[in-house]
């Protein structure tokens, strides 16, 4: 199958780009003169107007980082998709920039879906993403057209970028529509690409090709079949070599999973994004070593990308409102995205994911309340109206009878609340929505190892936004992102236990500056 690769980028442009760019920024800048406040986030990214969703394009390049994301500039809800872009020097103080790109060919004529960013041997950024058009040529009923394209920036800031056109083609005939999202790496004196497929029998692939000159292509195999025959395709791939703790080279391959079915406390997202550990040598197979582990147990996590940086392999992921209702529609913008975190291999060898050290800039701030006991079915408020903290917390789990025991976090006066909490009878960490009075409720559970069961101690980082809540457990061995949908008025903070007593080692609370994108 390598019949589907030009000889030379196909450029075939049908608008002008630079006019769909400026009307794209007056679309976000309508919507962001209409946005309502209350749930906008204060310290993480996203858009000052409209929808957004997987991050794209993540780098460090000349001395700045950059983050590109998923953009629909005219409305809340997903459409044709453009790439914002935000840059920052030290991953605390960002800015707005110009968005990159709109539709403006042939191949893209109906939206410039996701892809990343890779630095060649001159030093040079190259960007790689999918071209996507309607196969009957006007909506979805007939499936996706896909096709990957590259484009290269003018300029060191990345403010701007001049398409190359199409570098790979779809084999309609061996794929069941579904054909993006490239991830580009080099291993030895040979650069590599995988990107997401659903075959022809619509099962979830990652497809790999190699080229000398980033430019040509070939189709080598399939990288990746995902072993459950429902799910039926592997969007946003990721693919990168990590060190364990004795030095052993392993691979990481990651996939965002649609199709896969609930089961107990895995897969309840509409889709869900988790990873394999597993070996891989150039040109053939990745050989799983483990099973399929969520990257994150919330309720609203999808489309991580990671990039590595000065041998730093660090991610983003995009937190996903999945099921309506989505209050934050109503207020002219939706979507952001996490923390950065930086992944790392853990002593038992399974991925930790915690945010990455840079994040500690952001506390303005700290309250040390010390070490606090509180008898059966005790409270105690932590802050009276916080609407932007991180918390640091040890519970002592052996010296507490507590069934559950937590933070009830956007407590408001209506009583509605978002808790995170220590679930004794099931051994794992929850985020319980069911007392929220807006948005999507339910819960998510992430399990804890015997190992961390044992200890008789659980470290938790709560890090709390407007509309958002990311739970790092035991310095990121789990975590659980989820939107939090606070009611009017002031955002308490309180410490509970249900039907025993708690026991807290240390809570401390810091308040957290913006990072200059409100």
């Amino acid at each position: 199958m390598t019949d589907f690769t030009p000889e030379t980028p196909v450029l075939t442009p049908i608008r002008d780009h630079a006019a769909e760019l400026a009307k794209a920024e007056a679309g976000v800048a309508e919507m962001a003169a209409k946005r309502n406040n209350r749930w906008y986030p204060k310290y993480h990214i996203a858009s000052n107007g409209g929808w957004i969703n997987d991050p794209n394009g993540l780098c460090f390049y000349k001395g700045r980082w950059h983050v590109f994301y998923q953009l629909h500039p005219y409305g809340t809800q997903w459409g044709p998709m453009h790439w914002g872009h935000v840059s920052s020097t030290d991953m605390l103080n960002w800015k707005r920039e110009p968005i990159m790109f709109a539709p403006s060919l042939e191949q893209e004529k109906d939206g410039v879906f996701s892809g990343s960013a890779v630095i060649d041997d001159n030093g040079d950024l190259r960007f790689y993403y999918t071209g996507h058009r309607w196969a009957n040529g006007h909506d979805n009923t007939g499936g996706d057209w896909q096709v990957q394209m590259t484009a290269l920036p003018d300029n060191d800031e990345l403010t701007s970028a001049t398409k190359q056109g199409m570098i790979i083609d779809c084999p309609t005939d061996k794929v069941d529509h579904h054909y993006r999202d490239p991830k580009v790496w080099k291993t030895g004196d040979t650069w590599y690409m995988t990107f997401g497929v659903s075959s022809a029998d619509k099962r979830g692939q990652m497809w790999l090709f190699s080229s000398k000159d980033m430019v040509r292509w070939e189709y080598e195999r399939v990288l990746f079949q995902h072993p459950d025959p429902d799910v039926f395709m592997l969007e946003c791939p990721d693919f990168f070599p990590i060190k364990d703790k004795d030095g052993n080279e392993k691979w990481v391959i990651g996939f965002s999973a649609m199709g896969s079915k609930p089961s107990g406390f895995m897969n309840r997202n509409v889709s869900n994004a988790g990873y394999m550990i597993g070996t891989w040598e150039p040109g053939g197979e990745f050989k799983p070593e483990t099973e399929f582990r969520l990257w994150d147990c919330g309720h609203n996590y999808y489309a991580p990308q990671s990039f590595n940086v000065e041998g730093r392999q660090i991610v983003y992921g995009w937190m996903s409102p999945f099921v309506q209702p989505i209050p934050m529609e109503d207020d002219g913008w939706c979507g952001q995205l996490t923390l950065p975190r930086e992944i790392t291999l853990g002593d038992d060898g399974d991925v930790v994911t915690a945010p990455v050290a840079e994040m500690e800039g952001l506390r303005e701030d700290t309250l040390d309340h010390g070490s606090i006991t509180l008898d059966m079915d005790g409270e105690q408020i932590i802050a009276d109206d916080a609407e932007a903290v991180e918390i640091e917390m040890t519970i002592d789990l052996a010296a507490s009878t507590a069934e559950r025991a937590g933070l009830k976090i956007h407590a408001t006066e209506d009583g509605a609340y978002t808790y995170v909490a220590y679930d004794d009878q099931i051994g794992r960490v929850v985020v319980d929505r069911q007392a929220m009075a807006n948005g999507d409720r339910g819960y998510r559970a992430a399990p804890l190892t015997d190992a961390e069961l044992a200890s008789g101690k659980l470290d938790l980082r709560v890090f709390v936004d407007r509309g958002s809540v990311e739970v790092y457990v035991n310095g990121g061995h789990q975590v659980l992102s989820s939107y939090s949908y606070a009611s009017e008025g002031p955002r308490a903070i309180k410490l509970v236990a249900e039907s025993g007593s708690l026991k807290v080692d240390s809570l401390k609370l810091h308040h957290m500056k913006s990072i200059g994108l409100e």
